[in-house]
């Protein structure tokens, strides 16, 4: 199982071209960053990642645009696969996007990997333009703009949310299709919901869940297997990437949990906040957790 790390804060302050670079050179797999474009200052719904009653974390205001901030981890590295996790789609126009994520493929030689969201705070969503309640059917519409983007010379759309003629959009990314696209999840209720395995099975290419107990990876591979029956797809197409939470799966005994749970990459959540600590913090890590 390959090994990626997380960082929350890819800012000036935890520079992604040194902590990408450092961790490429320690040998871990992919470099992951989160996104919100802005936070307002009163919103009504919980933080889904915060402990109930417990104020939202300063980060959640502080990011860095991530396609911005992996361009800069991209110049300074050459294998480690650079990703998302996640993007929230409908907070920007799919031909502008499609272009920068083609652009960040491109540039990067075929690294990128496109973890998205729909979002969870609905004055954040539609102060940029999301129809927060029906917030997945706009994603599901924004990706297959996004694809046609991708694999067509020129491409037109005519739906619900975005109307467009045909029109000329380049560069193409330099993986083909398109880089793979990625679903998040988390356990409500002490189960997946049904729905997220559906649409990842139906358009998407990898799984992102964040889960504490491992055997919820299993159970959620159960559920990929058998939607993939019912839809002619080879389950080995979904790629499942764990996106581990703050402190979450730092031992070598934790990485075999998921591994036999059915996990193909741990992604660490690095809880560091400079980029010296964060490089002391991966050596670390390293000596933990990957192949000697």
């Amino acid at each position: 199982m390959k090994v990626g790390v997380f960082s929350i804060q890819a800012d000036a302050n935890a520079d992604p071209a040194i902590v990408a670079k450092h961790a490429e050179d320690l040998g871990f797999s992919s470099y992951w960053v989160p996104d919100h474009i802005i936070l307002p200052v009163e919103y009504s719904d919980d933080y889904p990642g915060a402990a109930p009653g417990a104020p939202e974390p300063e980060y959640l205001w502080q990011m860095p645009d991530p396609l911005i901030a992996l361009m800069r981890a991209a110049t300074a590295t050459s294998t480690i696969e650079l990703g998302t996790a996640v993007l929230l789609v409908p907070e920007r126009h799919p031909l502008h996007l499609a272009k920068e994520v083609a652009s960040l493929d491109a540039f990067s030689g075929g690294r990128f990997h496109f973890g998205i969201g729909a979002g969870w705070c609905r004055e954040e969503s539609e102060i940029l333009g999301g129809d927060f309640d029906h917030r997945w059917t706009q994603v599901k519409e924004s990706v297959e703009v996004m694809k046609k983007c991708w694999t067509e010379e020129a491409s037109e759309h005519h739906g619900k949310y975005y109307n467009h003629p045909p029109v000329r959009c380049f560069p193409k990314p330099a993986q083909h299709p398109h880089p793979p696209i990625y679903l998040p999840s988390i356990i409500f209720g002490g189960k997946w919901a049904e729905r997220v395995f559906r649409r990842m099975v139906k358009w998407a290419d990898g799984w992102i869940p964040a889960v504490s107990d491992p055997q919820m990876i299993a159970d959620g591979v159960k559920q990929i297997e058998d939607f993939c029956a019912e839809y002619g797809r080879d389950p080995k197409e979904i790629r499942i990437t764990v996106l581990g939470g703050d402190g979450q799966y730092r031992t070598a005994e934790q990485y075999q949990a998921l591994e036999d749970a059915g996990a193909e990459q741990l992604t660490i959540w690095l809880q560091s906040k400079s980029t010296a600590d964060m490089q002391r913090e991966l050596d670390t890590l390293a000596k933990e957790v990957l192949p000697a």
